[in-house]
């Protein structure tokens, strides 16, 4: 939290401007998806559109019939209300008697340009593990002029995004982390991106993937030491075996020439947010797979063709061109190869010798996250957005329990958990009149963008639910499964995590510069979406199971002096800028923390904690920010230390690795290498 101080209090310094991610950005990261045509082109008119014209807050029970018409139980007025966010101006007091002055107290950092990870006064830095360090002795430390194949495979890989860490007896740190892509212009001097080299290419696909890498802490600070030749430590890369598991597994859309069974598969790409498992295991999510493939204008199946214009596969060849290296890359040649792409990936990061297992009954779409949670019934619920323009927010709740312990049979069967159950995707419905919606951003007369709405059931490991899909054709086209049931159009559903201490779920939407004035709804008030907001669910009896939930708008970032932003009510005098965000995280004390990707106000991204609960629920401040061209990504917070993965710093348009626009993190003329930094009090 604040120090309580006048410097603190006053209002940060502004830098004006319009989006700030680099051309660099759109092409590596995502293959230039905003300036493709929306892969959604479906024409449903909007639940809000239907709900708000027979719903009010007096008027909840006429929702219940809504929402029962619209396949889900008719719900009762007195429940729902139950359930509902209260009214005002968001200073409820949380019932397990928190105050504003627990956690990491600090003066917020001003919004800057510099290229360094600036923490605040009073805070060490230091780099933990970056992209080319060694995990194992006998491999060679980082040298640009000197990479190799056999190298990255046993080196920290590049563009770290999510991190996960769990702690062994010992003491010691075990960091779990995603290679989410690569930027061969910065890799590779004199790299030419339509002639690559196969060995460019080979150790492109070896700095992709997954990293697992013990640490250990170092007594009287924050800094975490890498543990080289650790029998956890491992790498997973573009080559390594994953298996195929769930109720899709062996489906004829996932077979292949080099896989005639459809339950293996080589790789994963492109790793984004994801989230540890109660019972020690690691959640992966695979997001911007579809660039990666070409040639889809040879597909002529009209299913298959269908199914690759809706996740956005360009028809012809691919930036990075691995379709020259490797067939299964070149749909013309296999078409299935792609459906074996964005699912969400379990590991098991205390097995060395273990498997990853790709589960199908979380659906296939561009999973942002995939966070757990158990609910009181032991069954298991796991939250994921679809990082997309107008794509839908999902979760799955296991149909079996969790077993509690760590003996061998709890751990079998509760490594099964996410194989068996029902897939939902959700609707939101707003109770303001339909007028106050304009796409300004400008809050209603109840004070409050707020609602109701309902988790529509997609499919059970037996039972599909929408007409004319079978299960694995649910879960393999997962997208056009959804567009069928007429969720709500997203903007960008990225992050979705449960609050430990409370239940209520956060789902950071980045932004959607795509959406009109014609297109907002109570929970996507704002047209030309270019800061992103943040929103906060309540499951019916906050239970995580549950078919019926509230919600509210918890920010619209943005710039505090403009009237379409909003901070929980808090003084926006006092806050701390903050646009597009991306990861969110908790720490111990129920307090949200979320980090920024492609500020849209001209400054570098950074890490902001956010209070919940109480006077200073709202209150906006900036922890750090990171290097020129970078992102912020997978925070992890304790009271001991704040880590982030610093990922494509120098990520900026004409930047190349001789002549990058970032020096972090060795500084000097160095080349800029994506590392996990750790900041601690000093």
């Amino acid at each position: 939290m604040t120090e309580r101080s006048e410097h603190a209090r006053r209002l940060l310094p502004l830098v004006s401007g319009h989006a700030k991610r680099s051309s660099m950005t759109c092409q590596y990261k995502c293959g230039n998806a905003c300036f493709r045509p929306v892969p959604n082109r479906t024409e449903s008119e909007h639940f809000g559109d239907i709900v708000a014209r027979a719903v009010s807050r007096r008027g909840l029970l006429r929702a219940g019939v809504v929402l029962g018409a619209a396949g889900v139980a008719a719900t009762s007025g007195s429940q729902l209300a139950a359930a509902a966010p209260g009214r005002g101006r968001g200073k409820e007091k949380d019932p397990g008697g928190r105050t504003a002055g627990e956690g990491h107290q600090f003066t917020p950092v001003a919004p800057n340009t510099d290229d360094q990870l600036t923490v605040p006064s009073g805070y060490d830095q230091d780099v933990v593990i970056a992209w080319g360090d060694p995990l194992f002795s006998d491999t060679p430390s980082f040298d640009l002029e000197r990479q190799s194949v056999a190298a990255q495979q046993r080196q920290f890989g590049y563009n770290c995004d999510y991190l996960g860490v769990y702690e062994l007896p010992g003491g010691e740190q075990v960091l779990c982390v995603n290679h989410e892509y690569t930027d061969e212009i910065l890799m590779f001097p004199g790299y030419d991106e339509a002639n690559p080299t196969r060995e460019q290419v080979e150790i492109a696909w070896a700095a992709h993937g997954l990293t697992v890498v013990a640490t250990t802490p170092e007594e009287g600070t924050g800094r975490l030491t890498p543990v080289l030749d650790h029998e956890l430590n491992r790498r997973f890369h573009v080559g390594s075996e994953f298996a195929i598991t769930g109720p899709a597994a062996g489906h004829p859309w996932l077979r292949t020439s080099a896989d005639p069974t459809g339950t293996t598969v080589r790789g994963t790409l492109n790793n984004c947010a994801g989230g540890m498992t109660p019972w020690g295991t690691w959640l992966t999510a695979e997001e911007n797979f579809n660039q990666y493939f070409a040639n889809a204008s040879a597909v002529t199946d009209p299913k298959a063709a269908a199914a690759l214009a809706r996740y956005g596969v360009g028809s012809g060849a691919t930036g990075r061109r691995w379709e020259d290296f490797d067939d299964r890359f070149d749909l013309a040649v296999e078409p299935n190869e792609i459906n074996r792409f964005g699912w969400v990936v379990e590991i098991d990061p205390n097995d060395p010798t273990s498997t990853p297992q790709k589960r199908t009954m979380l659906g296939r779409f561009k999973h942002e996250a995939a966070n757990a949670i158990v609910a009181e019934d032991g069954r298991v619920v796991v939250y994921s957005g679809d990082d997309e323009r107008f794509d839908y927010l999902y979760k799955f709740v296991s149909r079996e329990r969790i077993i509690p312990g760590d003996s061998a049979g709890a751990r079998r069967h509760n490594q099964r958990l996410l194989d068996r159950g029902t897939l939902y995707v959700a609707k939101f419905a707003g109770d303001s009149p339909s007028g106050q919606i304009d796409g300004s951003g400008q809050l209603p007369s109840d004070d409050l963008f707020d609602g109701v709405g309902m988790w529509i059931p997609l499919t059970t490991d037996r039972r599909s639910f929408v007409p004319g899909m079978s299960v694995a054709e649910v879960l393999i086209h997962t997208r056009l499964a959804a567009d069928l049931m007429e969720p709500t159009k997203m903007d960008r559903p990225e992050d979705v995590e449960p609050s430990p201490t409370t239940g209520k779920v956060y789902m950071a939407c980045t932004n959607n510069t795509a959406r009109t004035d014609a297109q907002v709804d109570e929970a996507n008030p704002r047209s030309n979406n270019k800061h992103g907001h943040v929103i906060e669910l309540t499951e019916l009896g906050n239970d995580p199971t549950a078919e019926i939930f509230t919600w509210s708008i918890l920010l619209l970032c943005g710039d505090p002096e403009d009237s379409s932003t909003w901070f929980a009510g808090f003084d926006k005098s006092q806050v701390s800028p903050i646009s597009c965000p991306d990861n969110v995280a908790f720490d111990e004390h129920g307090n949200l923390w979320i980090s920024t990707d492609g500020n849209a106000l001209g400054n570098h991204d950074g890490l902001f904690l956010v209070p919940l609960e109480g006077e200073e629920r709202g209150h906006v401040q900036q922890f750090l920010t990171v290097p020129t061209g970078a992102e912020t990504c997978g925070p992890y917070i304790t009271d001991e230390r704040v880590m982030v993965c610093v990922q494509h710093p120098g990520e900026s348009s004409g930047s190349t690795a001789t002549e990058p626009s970032s020096h972090w993190p060795d500084g000097g003329t160095s080349v800029p290498r994506p590392a996990v930094a750790v900041v601690w009090k000093a």
